[in-house]
This record gives C-alpha cells, structure tokens and sequence, in this order.
C-alpha cells in the first residue's frame, strides 16, 4: 500500500475548500482516507491572502515513513517551509531543445550545481557590438 499526501476537495460549486489527507494510492479523490493533516482555503480571504492549516508533526511523521506527496501538496509544502523547493525544468523555445540546469525557484535564474548560486545570463547584445556593426 502505498500512501499519498494529496488534497480531497469539499466546498459547494464554484466554492472550493481542500483538506490535505493521508490516503491509499488506489482510493478516489474524495474517497477512503487514512488521516486528515490540515486545511486549504484558495480563496482570498477578507485580508487578501489565502488560508492554510497544517499539522506539521503529522506531515513529518508521514513523510519519514516513506508517503509520496503529490505536486499540490508539494507545492504547499514549500510555501509553508517544510520541503525544499521542488525541481523545475527551463524550457529554451518553444518546441526548442530543453535546458535541464536547475533553476532557482525564488529568482528564476539559472543556479550553478557546484556553488548553489545564481548565474545571471545577459543574452542581449552589448551596445558596443551594435555601434561596430552600424558603422561602415
């Protein structure tokens, strides 16, 4: 059995309200679960911001067994400081080969594998080359 940390959606049309839930792979959506680990409220607030509830030992716990979180979860979980930023992948053009250098989440900047550090890439020409080549 293989366990997911993944969100079940209550609420009523157009009125979205998740819980985050421990549940089996096999089980729906909204179906069977093992445990509810907290809350998720998309919808803006009175204050603007959006409304999270986490049982943070509970995740731990289940994420030390060996729970999968699935990509939503993921993503809270990064925004509540629990998991790492998650992987991403920079795409060149489109339809364009993929550039796999690992990018910084926070900045979006490209970050060197040996330094952890952002590299700033200037693709723009100089305004020195462009002088040469109008000059005959």
């Amino acid at each position: 059995m293989v366990v997911r940390l993944r969100l079940s959606r209550l609420g009523c049309k157009n009125r979205p309200f998740f819980r985050v839930m421990a549940t089996d792979s096999r089980s729906p959506r909204d179906g069977k679960h093992i445990e509810v680990l907290g809350y998720f409220n998309p919808l803006p607030g009175q204050d603007g911001g959006k409304r999270m509830g986490l049982k943070f030992d509970r995740i731990k716990y289940w994420l030390s067994v060996g729970a999968q979180a699935s990509d939503p979860v993921q993503r809270l979980l990064f925004r509540s400081g629990l998991l790492p930023p998650p992987p991403m992948v920079a795409m060149g053009r489109k339809g364009g080969e993929r550039d796999t250098r690992p990018v910084d989440p926070m900045t979006g900047r490209f970050v060197d594998a040996e330094k952890k550090t952002p590299v700033i890439i200037d693709n723009q020409p100089k305004e020195e080359d462009n002088a040469q080549d109008k000059s005959p």
